[in-house]
C-alpha cells in the first residue's frame, strides 16, 4: 500500500481509534530504516559488445617488436663511406708524420 492520499489517511483515523494510522506509519519507517541499512552493491560497469575476458579485440593482435630501422652492417658501411669522402680531400700532410688539424687527419691519427 504505497499509494494514498487524504481519504485514506482519514479512513485509518477513523477506524480503530486511529490504531490503523499509527501502525501503518511505524510500518513506513522500518521499511525505510531497513532500505537505508541495507549496503547496496555497486554495480558492476556495462561490458562493451563482444567482450571475451582475457582476449584481445577482434581483429586486433598483440603489438609486435619494431623491426630496427638499419642493421648494424649498414651502419659500419656508412661510416667506411664518409671516412673515405673525407679522406679524398687534399691533405698535404697525410704522407708526412705531421698530420693537418683537421678531422679526417685526427681520425686516421688515431686509428
Amino acid at each position: 500500500m504505497t499509494d494514498f492520499d487524504q481519504d485514506d489517511i482519514a479512513a485509518m483515523r477513523r477506524e480503530n481509534g486511529g490504531a490503523d494510522l499509527k501502525r501503518f506509519m511505524r510500518d513506513q519507517l522500518r521499511v525505510g530504516k531497513q532500505r537505508r541499512d541495507m549496503p547496496t552493491a555497486a554495480a558492476p560497469p556495462p561490458r562493451p559488445p563482444g567482450h571475451r575476458p582475457g582476449a584481445w579485440p577482434s581483429g586486433t593482435s598483440p603489438p609486435e617488436a619494431r623491426p630496427q630501422a638499419h642493421p648494424p652492417a649498414a651502419w659500419g658501411a656508412a661510416l667506411n663511406e664518409h671516412r673515405a669522402a673525407l679522406m679524398a680531400d687534399d691533405h698535404t700532410q697525410l704522407t708526412s708524420d705531421q698530420p693537418c688539424g683537421c678531422v679526417t687527419c685526427q681520425l686516421t691519427k688515431e686509428n
